[in-house]
C-alpha cells in the first residue's frame, strides 16, 4: 500500500530533554519551517491579543475556579452569551486558536510543529510523523541546573510540574494521554544526540535521501 509522503514532523518532548532545540536542528536540517512559539504568536495574532498576553496561556489550563465559573456563566441567568466565546480569551480560547494554526500549517506542509497537542490534532492524517523525546531524570536534572542555577535545589519539582501541565493540557482539550506511546510513531532518548536523532527521524520518515532545502523569507 502506497503511504503519503511525509510534509510534516510533530515533536513532543518531556520539559529539560532539550527536544525543542532537536526540532529546530532538525527543521533546519530538513529546510522545514520550525513552528514552536510561533503557534502562540499566531494564536493572539488571529485572537487580536498581546502576544506577551497569549504566552501566559502557553501549555496551561486556566484554573479550576475559572472553568468552574465559566461553566456557571454559560448556564445560568449570568450568560455571556452577549459578550460571545470568540471575544474571551483564555487557555481553551488559545488551544482552539493552536489547533487553527496547527491544521493550517499542515495543509501547507514542510515544516516542525513543537507540542501544544500537535500529534493529536493531526492525528491519522497523512504525511505526518510524530515524534516524542524524554530523557534520563539525571540528564534532565544536569541540564535544568545549567539553566537555572538558582533554582538548582528544587530541580525534580519544577521538571514534573513542567510535565503534569502538559499532560493535563492534552487530557483535558484533546481527551488523550500526552505520553501514551499510541499518540507517535518513534520515541527518542535526546541522551543519542541531536545528530542521531536528525539521523533516525530522518530514515524512519523516508527523508534520509530528501534534497535539503533552503528556507527563504
Amino acid at each position: 500500500m502506497m503511504h503519503a509522503p511525509i510534509k510534516v514532523i510533530t515533536v513532543e518532548r518531556e520539559y529539560g530533554s532539550r527536544g525543542g532545540e532537536f526540532a529546530h536542528d532538525l527543521a533546519t536540517r530538513l529546510g522545514w519551517k520550525l513552528l514552536d512559539s510561533e503557534l502562540v504568536t499566531g494564536a493572539a495574532r488571529m485572537a487580536g491579543v498581546d502576544p506577551k498576553l497569549a504566552a501566559k496561556f502557553d501549555e496551561r489550563l486556566d484554573p479550576w475556579y475559572y472553568r468552574y465559573g465559566k461553566v456557571f456563566w454559560h448556564d445560568s441567568g449570568y450568560s455571556m452569551a452577549a459578550i460571545g466565546d470568540e471575544h474571551i480569551f483564555d487557555s481553551e480560547r488559545m488551544l482552539m486558536l493552536i489547533r487553527q494554526e496547527i491544521t493550517d500549517a499542515a495543509k501547507e506542509g514542510n515544516c516542525v510543529l513543537v507540542g501544544r497537542g500537535s500529534a493529536c490534532a493531526l492525528a491519522g492524517q497523512p504525511g505526518c510523523f510524530h515524534v516524542f523525546v524524554y530523557a534520563t531524570a539525571s540528564a534532565k536534572r544536569d541540564w535544568f541546573m545549567r539553566a537555572f542555577p538558582r533554582q538548582a535545589q528544587h530541580a525534580d519539582q519544577h521538571l514534573a510540574t513542567f510535565d503534569k501541565r502538559r499532560a493535563a493540557v492534552i487530557r483535558k482539550f484533546y481527551q488523550q494521554e500526552w505520553c501514551s506511546r499510541g499518540l507517535y510513531h518513534m520515541l527518542l532518548n535526546s541522551c543519542i544526540g541531536s545528530e542521531a536523532m536528525i539521523d533516525a527521524v530522518r530514515g524512519a520518515a523516508g527523508l534520509a535521501t530528501c534534497p535539503e532545502q533552503t528556507v527563504t523569507g
